[in-house]
């Protein structure tokens, strides 16, 4: 993998690409040589190539501008739409006349042929007679002295001009004052120097700061000894910057990843002074104030606009020595620290002392640790005089203490009450209600359940049934007169399927559109009534598929009621036209629920009231024996009985 470069492009959006060169190119590194020679030249149409390939070194012109000639170098793979750094940004050749050479004093010279006259030059001096230009593989052109000792005497990534590559220098040397930045391209087919810049701006703690003209358009911020405070997620080491574009070498295409700025939150300034920008608030305003500061405009802050910034809610309680003793300081976590072009910055005190220094300046706005690597809160100081500006959140963002006056503590201590009593007394309501709610559930089901149990008991305690199936443990289903009520539209004529002696019969839709059978007691019956126990004990206990299904029962006042699974081809007295084959498999249903009855059940059980209106059919015409209020029970070895009265048909 070739070196990481890093590249404004020369649109007003000013972003810096992280090239990762994962493609070597490979041939031209035999033909082509990778070292200019003192006496040799390079013409128009002549390269240098890097020894492995990644970069070449040559003449070009941009796109659409084919009489602009530039010397440059670019990636090898991509060609020269990916150039890095151009010798003649100002200077372009006006035809394909351009000569490099190395002159008498060692210095690399661009000459215009037919002019003769210099285009460009490294100015390179303390040259020896004897000195050589070479590509290397990192992309960085180098002129030295051919002796062994090879004492570098010029080198391209001196002179950055839109792409860093790795290896070269950004920033500024402390020792000689020598600065390393950035600038964009003036336009997209012409280098020369545009209107952004990015430089390391070193006046309070190391900051990457981009430039458009003289105004402040973007910053990394402040290093912290780990990272740039607004990028936790880069080490400050490497990863300066703003988007990363990796060559892809099957498809021969640049693979870009994010970009910096990443969102309207890194717009310099965005909030004004004081002011907080949170990305993730979609559904609110971006900007928000610090707490203990309120918007200096609020019919602006609004609008969302929010460059005004904030205002203190109350006064520092500073003394007329210009000290003071009484304020007190808010931390506010996990953001990229303010801009230090107007802080002060002390690596040697530990973040007490910053606090207390802090505290005994009147114009100390904030501070915050000026190094968070190892454990605790950090060490050294950066305290903010005036105002902070440029605050936002980031994940893994750092601390910032904020200066508010001694009565915004008492203010937030009784805020801080009330964010604790509030929620436990809410806390304590809601506990107290629940309970009351399940004592209240507990009772109701307690109450359903001994009306359930009276109504089993009455049904059972009428019944010939019970002693002989032990009907003590059987489950009923009980369904509310209100629900059946409403099933049947209030026992609507349209709803009748038929009548009997037992009553009538009605088609209703019980739970989820389930179509059930509600039979209903004739009122003043006194014959139904045990017709009415003795089904419900009897159809609940037996279960075949020749049977009717009973779904529920119904006891209301003098209502009784008995709910059936619904069986659309009503009984067998209608009259059907029906083959033999049909008319086989209904007597072999009923024959089947008749050995059922008298054989394969536990008890014998005689119908006594058997005919074709008590015959129902489903869907496929199958039958199933409806009807068991007359029936009769006996005992396992029982084989007659006497009866009180004559029933049936």
């Amino acid at each position: 993998m070739a070196a990481p470069t890093i590249k404004f492009i020369n649109l007003p959006l000013l972003i810096l690409p992280i090239l990762l060169l994962f493609h070597r190119a490979s041939g031209a590194g035999g033909i082509a040589s990778d070292t200019l020679n003192n006496g040799g030249n390079i013409t128009d149409g002549e390269t240098l190539v890097s020894a492995g390939g990644s970069f070449t070194l040559g003449f070009f012109s941009p796109a659409g501008v084919p009489t602009k000639r530039y010397l440059g170098i670019w990636f090898t793979a991509s060609g020269v739409d990916a150039v890095c750094w151009v010798a003649n940004r100002h200077t372009p050749l006006n035809n394909t006349s351009g000569v490099l050479v190395i002159g008498t004093g060692g210095s690399l010279l661009l000459l215009d042929g037919p002019r003769g006259q210099t285009a460009w030059s490294s100015n390179t001096t303390g040259a020896s007679a004897s000195t050589v230009a070479q590509l290397l593989d990192s992309g960085n052109l180098v002129v030295s002295e051919k002796s062994s000792g090879r004492r570098v005497l010029w080198q391209s990534f001196d002179h950055p001009s839109n792409t860093l590559l790795a290896g070269m220098k950004f920033g500024k040397s402390l020792k000689t004052g020598a600065e390393w930045s950035l600038t964009s391209w003036r336009a997209q087919d012409d280098p020369a120097t545009g209107d952004y810049r990015r430089v390391m701006d070193t006046k309070g703690l190391p900051d990457i700061v981009t430039w458009h003209g003289n105004v402040k358009k973007y910053r990394a911020g402040p290093s912290n000894g780990r990272w740039f405070s607004g990028l936790p997620d880069m080490a400050s080491d490497f990863r300066l910057l703003s988007v990363q574009m990796v060559w892809i070498t099957a498809s021969q295409v640049w693979r870009t990843f994010p970009w910096l700025p990443r969102d309207v939150c890194d717009e310099y300034a965005s909030c004004g002074a004081f002011g907080l920008c949170n990305v993730d608030t979609a559904s609110t305003p971006l900007c928000s104030c610090v707490e203990g500061f309120s918007p200096v405009n609020r019919s602006q802050w609004s609008r969302r606009a929010s460059s005004g910034g904030c205002q203190r809610d109350v006064k520092l309680e500073c003394g007329s020595n210009g000290t003071a003793t009484t304020d007190w300081f808010t931390v506010v976590r996990s953001v990229k620290l303010p801009d230090t072009d107007n802080a002060t910055v002390d690596m040697s005190a530990t973040l007490e002392q910053c606090r207390a220094r802090c505290l005994a300046n009147c114009s100390c706005v904030a501070y915050a640790p000026a190094d968070i690597r190892g454990d605790g809160d950090g060490s050294g100081c950066v305290m903010w005089k005036d105002g902070i500006v440029d605050l936002r959140y980031v994940e893994n963002g750092q601390d910032l203490y904020v200066r508010l006056a001694k009565v915004e503590s008492a203010t937030r201590k009784g805020k801080n009450v009330a964010k604790i009593v509030l929620p436990v007394m809410a806390s304590v309501l809601v506990v107290t209600a629940a309970g009351m709610y399940l004592i209240w559930i507990c009772k109701l089901r307690g109450k359903r359940r001994q009306s359930k149990d009276i109504l089993k008991k009455a049904i059972l305690g009428y019944s010939n049934a019970p002693n002989e199936l032990g009907d003590e443990n059987i489950e009923l289903p009980f369904v509310s007169f209100g629900d059946i009520a409403a099933a049947t539209n209030n026992f609507s004529a349209d709803n009748m399927l038929g009548q009997g002696g037992f009553g009538k019969v009605y088609k209703g839709t019980l739970g989820q559109n389930i179509e059930v059978a509600i039979k209903r007691l004739g009122q003043g019956s006194g014959q139904g009534v045990e017709e009415f126990r003795n089904e419900v004990v009897l159809i609940a206990k037996l279960q075949h598929r020749n049977l009717v299904r009973l779904l529920g029962c119904c006891i209301h006042g003098d209502e009784k009621l008995l709910i059936y699974e619904f069986l659309p081809n009503k009984d067998a007295a209608n009259k059907y036209l029906l083959d033999w084959a049909t008319r086989f498999k209904i007597i072999k249903g009923i024959s089947r629920g008749l050995l059922y009855l008298h054989q394969d059940s536990r008890l014998t059980i005689i119908h006594r009231d058997l005919k074709p209106s008590n015959i129902l059919l489903d869907a496929d015409m199958s039958p199933k024996i409806s009807d068991f209020g007359m029936a009769r029970i006996f005992g396992g070895n029982q084989q007659e009985a006497n009866t009180n009265r004559v029933v049936g048909t």
